[in-house]
């Protein structure tokens, strides 16, 4: 029997071969999707969950509420771990600091210093020998004891064989970090996965930190409760019988007992576990991108509405088709098929057919993985065949047959065998045929919401290219360097030969450029008045050649120059309204003290700037030249180029930097990329908008199709005797084009709201973002009937050029 079921499976199949390869294209397409989709959101599940203890483990986070604002942070104040340890004596806690961009140079045997320099810009984390206990490590060489003793490293198997040839050949061998720390290698651990926003690869002893403060300038304040830096991070293994909830109500009573009184109510530490830190976008993480669960969200909803549109697709072209199986129908009931036996066999030729699409998608998304770094943050290929990826298919093969076969084997079961046989079963006769308008608006309708949501998304990140920004951002080297006092001696030096290359037009140094992820933010008293005001101004060391370097504009004052005996300040405008001031020339000569530092005058107003991405508001600013010690965070090197080419500039760039740095490995960066860097996750979802919308497009294509080649068969004698009585090729055309463009602009009407809603709610995650226009909606739309006629008019015009004589007597 089911033999006998796959047979006339494949033989309907074959016999039907346009609908039938329609039905496939746009089911392996859909299935395609939905895999890799799945595969995506998968991938971002299982962050950190590999470790064993993972439901156990939170990271202690602080919020600060001022002026009703709310900020938060992942890292807190440098004795916190040990007043925690000894206020939750039943709870285990680690503290890490993590170093990013760090330098390490190879010691050889003889512990000399070689030329093999590397920089590290992620996996550097400062650690105690507890860490173990908290994540996951397979240890090929030591044990996590070493790292009780200061000036001792662990590095991971990748990180031993690019340092020293081997793991065997690493254990006792050194480095030298940042040209001051010798470090001595004691034990080497497997690479940690993939699927972690911890990539432990150099593990320097926590206890090495804590004897060199001084280099990362914290020496005075280890035991400050008001600093506060994201790089230092505490975590916390619960026991089975302690409930996070509970530890969150303690922690209110730990903030009274060690932070200043004023601070209370304003300050607040709870308990983040460990597997909402990777789709927190409160917190930065230590990975390489946070994902939300909202665009997981996103991502699933689309790949169920393409799915939709392919079964859509599927029961359109059935119920189309139905007109010419009825004689088929009509004769297997009348040699005894009952309804149950007809419904089984139509079921087995879409079960047989969605297999061949299966079969087709599992082939396409294996093409696609190696190219899905490109349009999402996932840089490895993801494992395809896989238990949990299996179940998915059956899952998902037998849903889609469902949906797709079931209704068409109803309506085809249900024909009158007599009507069938007499060829008296027409299209307007079955009750499908309203549906299948019903279902056709649905399918344009996704179509539309897709292509809206990439319009709106496309022109948002082109906002964000070429939005003002309040500086000049091309053309703008920044050069990594260090904050040692023996390199920031050098910089009058360096400075100097970098004015005598002809590509170099203005040099400055700074603790960082106008826009970037830093937010050192401080207490700050204004004119004369000691009290604090109730928030914090967000701070940038810099030199007075600042303001040339990046092009910033005075809206009052001047500049304050690198060389004024009286250390003067410069603010912005923001900042000039948060202190109620009515005009920038009214903060003029007018005093702040920033911290416990002295009282400084304010030389200037600059214009605003933008501080981070777009995603945040300009924050209240304070620019100054750092005196002393602080003086040592300006280590960024700042070079506008007046060049049309940039590679020979850097090359030369380089030479200089190499003369006065030999140390140090040349670190340098484009700021208009550092920038483009902010949105990241933003133009890689643009680009799956773009992927998905296009993919709708095409499957609602392929069902039009369909659809009017269906439609222009029935019509042959319709569209001959018209032609007869005079009716031109346009008007013929009309005909099959006004029913279709009606359901398009009924769907639009669906579509158009819904996507307002969606990505306005989007939008919403930017302080400076475009508005949704009514020409975004006209260009959905139009491209929508663009396409529809592109597709219907083809077949149309074919249908409208036949000679209708031989239409008439073939009919």
């Amino acid at each position: 029997m089911i033999s006998n079921y796959i047979t006339i499976a494949i033989r309907n199949i074959r016999r039907y071969g346009t609908n039938s390869f329609l039905n496939l294209a746009g089911l392996a397409i859909a299935l395609a999707a939905c895999l890799v989709i799945f595969l995506v959101v998968k991938h971002e599940y299982s962050f950190d969950t590999y470790h064993t203890n993972s439901e156990r483990i939170y990271q202690v986070v602080k919020k600060e509420v001022k002026e009703g604002n709310e900020d938060f942070y992942g890292g807190i104040a440098l004795p916190a771990k040990k007043a925690l340890s000894n206020d939750f004596p039943t709870i285990k806690f680690t503290e890490l600091f993590t170093s990013f961009g760090a330098q390490f140079t190879v010691l050889d045997a003889a512990d000399q210093v070689s030329n093999k320099k590397f920089l590290e810009e992620q996996g550097v984390f400062f650690v105690e020998p507890g860490i173990a206990d908290f994540f996951s490590f397979s240890w090929v060489e030591g044990s996590p004891e070493i790292l009780s003793k200061p000036d001792m490293i662990a590095l991971s198997r990748s990180k031993a064989i690019k340092y020293f040839g081997s793991e065997s050949n690493a254990v006792g061998r050194s480095l030298l970090f940042e040209n001051k720390i010798r470090l001595r290698v004691g034990a080497v651990f497997a690479e940690p996965p993939p699927n972690t926003d911890f990539n432990f690869q150099m593990l320097p002893s926590y206890a090495t930190l804590e004897s060199n403060l001084d280099l990362w300038g914290y020496e005075q304040n280890k035991e400050s409760w008001g600093f506060s830096t994201s790089n230092h991070q505490v975590y916390a293994l619960l026991p089975q019988s302690v409930q996070p909830e509970q530890v969150n109500k303690q922690l209110q009573d730990f903030v009274k007992k060690y932070y200043r009184p004023e601070a209370v109510g304003k300050i607040f530490h709870f308990l983040l576990p460990l597997k909402e830190i990777h789709f927190d976008t409160r917190f930065g993480n230590n990975g390489t991108h946070i994902t939300s669960k909202s665009s997981l969200m996103t991502l699933q909803l689309i790949g169920l509405l393409i799915l939709l549109m392919a079964c859509i697709n599927f029961i359109n072209l059935s119920t189309a088709l139905a007109v010419k199986r009825s004689k088929e129908i009509g004769i297997r009931k009348v040699m005894g098929s009952t309804r149950v036996q007809l419904r089984i066999q139509l079921l087995a030729e879409t079960f047989l057919l969605v297999s061949f699409a299966m079969i087709i998608a599992l082939l396409i998304t294996w093409l696609t993985l190696p190219y899905l770094k490109y349009i999402t943050d996932i840089q490895e290929k993801l494992p395809l065949f896989q238990s949990n990826v299996l179940l998915f298919l059956v899952i998902i093969l037998l849903a889609t047959v469902l949906l797709s076969g079931f209704y068409p084997a109803l309506v085809l079961s249900r024909f009158n065998p007599v009507e069938a046989i007499k060829n008296k079963i027409h299209a307007h006769s079955i009750a499908g045929l309203s549906l299948r308008r019903v279902l056709v608006i649905l399918q344009f309708a996704f179509a539309q919401l897709l292509v809206i949501a990439t319009i709106i998304a496309v022109s948002q990140m082109n906002f964000i290219r070429k939005a003002d920004l309040g500086f000049n951002k091309e053309s703008t080297l920044l050069l990594s360097g260090n904050m040692d006092s023996t390199s920031i001696a050098k910089h009058t030096g360096f400075k100097a030969a970098l004015q005598q290359l002809p590509e170099v037009k203005h040099i400055s140094f700074s603790m960082d450029a106008p826009s970037s992820d830093n937010n050192w933010t401080m207490n700050f008293a204004f004119n004369q008045i000691n009290e604090d005001l109730p928030f914090d101004t967000h701070i940038k060391m810099a030199d007075g050649s600042y303001v040339e370097t990046f092009g910033l504009k005075m809206a009052a004052g001047e500049f304050y120059r690198s060389e004024d005996s009286l250390r003067k300040v410069v603010i912005n405008e923001t900042m000039v309204k948060k202190l109620g001031l009515k005009t920038p020339e009214e903060a003029v000569g007018k005093t702040i003290r920033i911290g416990i530092s002295e009282w400084m005058p304010i030389a200037g107003v600059v214009k605003d700037f933008k501080n981070n991405s777009l995603r945040e508001s300009i924050k209240p600013t304070v620019l100054f030249h750092a005196p002393g010690k602080l003086g040592n965070y300006m280590a960024q090197t700042n070079i506008r180029l007046e060049t049309s080419n940039p590679g020979q500039a850097l090359s030369k760039i380089e030479k200089v930097w190499n003369r006065f740095y030999p140390e140090y490995a040349f670190r340098a960066s484009f700021l208009d990329e550092t920038i483009n860097n902010f949105y990241q996750q933003e133009e890689r979802l643009s680009r799956l908008y773009k992927v998905f919308a296009a993919l709708a497009i095409v499957i609602s294509c392929l069902g039009l199709y369909g659809l009017i080649s269906f439609m222009a068969v029935q019509k042959t004698k319709e569209v001959g005797i018209r032609k007869v009585l005079g009716a031109s090729v346009g008007s013929i055309v009309v005909l099959f084009s006004k029913e279709f463009t009606i359901l398009i602009l009924i769907a639009f009407a669906m579509a158009a709201p819904v996507a307002w809603y969606m990505m306005s709610g989007w939008l919403e995650n930017f302080v400076f973002r475009i508005e949704i226009g009514w020409w975004i909606f006209l260009i959905a739309v139009v491209i929508s009937l663009f396409i529809a006629w592109l597709t219907v008019g083809y077949k149309a015009i074919s249908a409208a050029l036949a000679n209708p004589v031989k239409s008439l007597k073939t009919e």
